[in-house]
C-alpha cells in the first residue's frame, strides 16, 4: 500500500470519533448496522476471497463469481485478484524471509498493519491465472474503491451520518484488525496440532472473531478443503455458510477434508504447496 492509500487507512480509525460531536446521535439501529456489516463482510473475506479466489476451494458460476467479488470488495480490502495473488504468495513463503506479512520474520506489527506500506500496492498476475482471464475480475480488481464507496454513500443515504460513522466506518476498521489477526497473532499465539513447516497456530478465539479462520494451522496443514474446522466441535461458521449456498444450488463441489488429513497421517507433496487447490482448472462455469 502507498502513502496515497495508506493515508486514508489510518484516518479511518479516527472518523468514527466523530460520532462524539454534538449534534450527531447515534441510535441504536447504528450499531446493528455496524455488527451486520462486520458479519457479513467478514464472510465475504473468509468465505469468498479466501477460500474460493485464493484456494479455489469450491465451485460457482461465472455470474456469483462476479457478484461474489463485490460483496467482498465491500471490505474495502482491495480487490479480489489482489488479495488472492498476495494470500497465494504468503502461502509459498509462509514464516520464511519472503513472506509478505510474517511475524516470525518482522514482527508482530509488521505482520498486522505494517507490511502494506512495504510496495505491495500492485497485484501479481502471474500468482492468479486462473482468475486473470475473467475480463470483470481483471476491471473489477483495478477499481476495487468502488463497492466500499458505494456501500458507504448507501449507509449515508439510509442512515444519516451516525449510520455512516458508525454502521459503516466503524464496521470497516473493525473487520480490518480482525482479519488482520490471522496474519499476526495466530503465527505467535495458540495450538499447533499439525505438524508444518512454519508456525501457524489454532485459536478458539480467533475463530468467534473471525468466523472460522482461527483454525489456521489446520488450513496451513491442508489448504485444499473448504472447511478449516476439521472437528465437529471447531466452529466454522463460515464453512456452515457456505454449506447453505451449496444447499440452493449457488455453489458445489465443496471439498472436505481427508480421513487422513484430519488424523493427521497425510504428508504434502515435496513438489508442491501442501494441500494446494489453487488454479485447478476451470473452476468458475460460465453462467
Amino acid at each position: 500500500m502507498v502513502w496515497v492509500e495508506g493515508t486514508p487507512f489510518i484516518l479511518l480509525h479516527f472518523v468514527p470519533l466523530l460520532a462524539l460531536l454534538p449534534g450527531i446521535e447515534v441510535r441504536p439501529i447504528d450499531w446493528v448496522v455496524c455488527a451486520a456489516l462486520y458479519f457479513v463482510r467478514m464472510f465475504a473475506v473468509t468465505g469468498i476471497y479466501h477460500r474460493y479466489f485464493s484456494h479455489r476451494t469450491y465451485k460457482t458460476s461465472r455470474v456469483f463469481q462476479f457478484l461474489m467479488a463485490v460483496l467482498a470488495q465491500t471490505s474495502s480490502q482491495k480487490g479480489a485478484l489482489w488479495w488472492a495473488a498476495h494470500h497465494r504468495h504468503h502461502h509459498k513463503y509462509s514464516d520464511t524471509p519472503q513472506d509478505v506479512h510474517s511475524p516470525i520474520q518482522r514482527g508482530f506489527w509488521y505482520a498486522h498493519v505494517g507490511w502494506m506500506w512495504d510496495n505491495t500496492d500492485a497485484t501479481d498476475y502471474s500468482k492468479i491465472k486462473d482468475l486473470a482471464k475473467y475480463p470483470e475480475l481483471v476491471f473489477l480488481n483495478k477499481v476495487w474503491w468502488l463497492p466500499p464507496t458505494l456501500l458507504g454513500f448507501a449507509v449515508w443515504l439510509s442512515l444519516g451520518w451516525s449510520g455512516l460513522l458508525i454502521g459503516f466506518c466503524l464496521s470497516t476498521v473493525l473487520l480490518w484488525h480482525g482479519t488482520f489477526t490471522i496474519n499476526s497473532l495466530t503465527h505467535l499465539f495458540g495450538k499447533r496440532v499439525y505438524e508444518t513447516t512454519d508456525e501457524s497456530r489454532n485459536s478458539f478465539l480467533l475463530s468467534l472473531v473471525t468466523l472460522g479462520e482461527g483454525w489456521h494451522n489446520n488450513h496451513h496443514y491442508y489448504q485444499a478443503c473448504t472447511r478449516q474446522g476439521f472437528h465437529w466441535w471447531q466452529l466454522d461458521i463460515t464453512y456452515y455458510i457456505l454449506r447453505g449456498l451449496a444447499l440452493v444450488g449457488l455453489i458445489w463441489d465443496i471439498r472436505e477434508p481427508p480421513r487422513e488429513v484430519v488424523e493427521g497421517t497425510w504428508r504434502p507433496s515435496k513438489h508442491r504447496d501442501a494441500g494446494a487447490a489453487e488454479g485447478s482448472g476451470d473452476i468458475a462455469k460460465a453462467a
